[in-house]
């Protein structure tokens, strides 16, 4: 089912009403926050020169620092009195990030969750339970709004506690799960050591998974326990959370509300726009917030572009599934790693379950890989020589794909840690080791 005509538009459509928006949003940045007033004279751009919509490139990137720099509400465009919500970051890294929404905020943020709830083939006659963490995390919120628009019933029961929330699947009828992909399968898991088996005896028929990133291997490991349909959605808090783009049946790339995203792909080392199709960075300019306008936000995502019309009947740009982010690449002798390259290999591995961890580390001057994955609980081996040779397969493989060796530490099943929440894959233990 489609949500909205605003799917459907023809390209000229589309391009009008992002002109106009796209307009509005500069002007409500350049005359309502410092950091972009600032920003745009020190490069001599005014809100007038944006006259057509590939004059966007002369406006200046917004970067996740600049919310720290400006940390609470320094890029806020309106008086705290009309902010109804403010979400956050973790701050794990530092200062968290911060955002807000005004009444008219929130109804857009809705209307784009229907979008994507909708792609994914959710209709009123859904439960869906939600298994992101409540807080301050826009996840949870984010999904639980739009699902309700469109009718489906909505079990919060937020992340943890997993026994509890296979027993709530079976007593009320879960028929869709939101959470994050690591954490599904971790469910999964937990039904199973229970005596259920959550493809026969659930009816969780639609996931829809985000939070972090995922490959098609996974995709096929989830569809497998579940039963289920798998589908992806794209966003980040800065953005507006969930809601930017959200997969359809077709699985052919994640379908953009162009109408209120104005999408492009640039070099992340010149920060030039590559043509559609190319492979690059993700930078998104909100077209329709009124609490905190962002001009160019760079989003360290790599993906590419397409814009032929779906098979599903929507017209809207297509985001392919995100490789990885140029923050999360690896360089290891010279070459570069993405962690999604690395997990596509194991999950495909015979014998291999879909739990793993990818260790950095540094023998002298020279960086080193070191992948503990667990055995697949039932593809169990019964001796060393059969895992020895299951290790050695493995780091073939892994050799051919990255054009490195990494060491391959097969581990017994449910012994590395789990995750209710985003999933921490890579450890980098490099700074550690230069201290020392």
């Amino acid at each position: 089912m489609i949500w909205s005509r605003e799917e459907t538009y023809d390209r000229e459509q589309i391009r009008t009403i992002q002109l106009k928006r796209l307009q509005e949003t500069v002007n409500r940045a350049y005359h309502h926050t410092k950091h972009y007033k600032e920003a745009m004279d020190a490069i001599g751009v005014e809100p007038g020169d944006i006259q057509r919509l590939e004059d966007v490139r002369k406006l200046p990137f917004t970067v996740k620092d600049d919310f720290r720099k400006n940390y609470p509400f320094g890029l806020f465009a309106v008086p705290q009195r009309e902010v109804v919500r403010y979400h956050a970051s973790s701050g794990t890294t530092g200062k968290p990030t911060v955002v807000g929404y005004t009444r008219h905020d929130m109804e857009v943020w809705k209307e784009l969750i229907a979008r994507i709830v909708c792609q994914a083939g959710v209709t009123e006659n859904d439960i869906a339970q939600v298994a992101f963490g409540y807080g301050l995390f826009t996840g949870a919120f984010g999904l639980h709004q739009g699902l309700e628009k469109v009718g489906a019933a909505v079990i919060p029961s937020s992340s943890g506690n997993t026994k509890k929330q296979i027993m709530l699947m079976q007593d009320f009828g879960t028929t869709a799960l939101v959470a994050t992909p690591s954490y599904g399968l971790h469910m999964a898991e937990i039904a199973r050591e229970m005596g259920i088996d959550p493809a026969k005896d659930l009816k969780v028929r639609l996931g829809l998974f985000g939070g972090e990133g995922s490959t098609e291997a996974m995709r096929k490991e989830l569809n497998e326990a579940w039963g289920m349909f798998a589908t992806e959605n794209y966003g980040m808090s800065e953005l507006i959370g969930p809601g930017v783009a959200g997969e359809c049946e077709c699985l052919c790339g994640m379908h953009i509300s162009e109408d209120h995203f104005l999408a492009e792909i640039i070099d992340p080392v010149t920060l030039e726009v590559l043509p559609p199709g190319s492979t690059g960075e993700l930078v998104i300019t909100p077209l329709s917030k009124e609490a905190l306008p962002l001009l160019r936000y760079r989003t360290k995502d790599i993906t590419s572009l397409h814009y032929e019309k779906c098979g599903c009947g929507r017209t809207t740009a297509r985001m392919s599934k995100i490789q990885g982010r140029t923050d999360d690449m690896l360089i290891i002798g010279g070459v570069n790693v993405f962690p999604s390259q690395i997990e596509e290999v194991l999950l495909n591995t015979e014998g291999l379950g879909a739990h793993y961890v990818i260790k950095v580390t540094k023998q002298g001057y020279l960086s080193k890989i070191q992948i503990d994955v667990e055995l697949s609980p039932d593809k169990m081996v019964d001796s060393f020589q059969a895992l020895d040779a299951l290790s050695k397969s493995t780091r073939a493989r892994l050799k051919t794909v990255l054009g490195i060796d990494a060491k391959v530490n097969i581990v017994e099943p449910r012994t590395l840690q789990r995750f209710e929440g985003k999933a921490t894959k890579v450890i980098d233990l490099r700074e550690e080791a230069d201290k020392q």
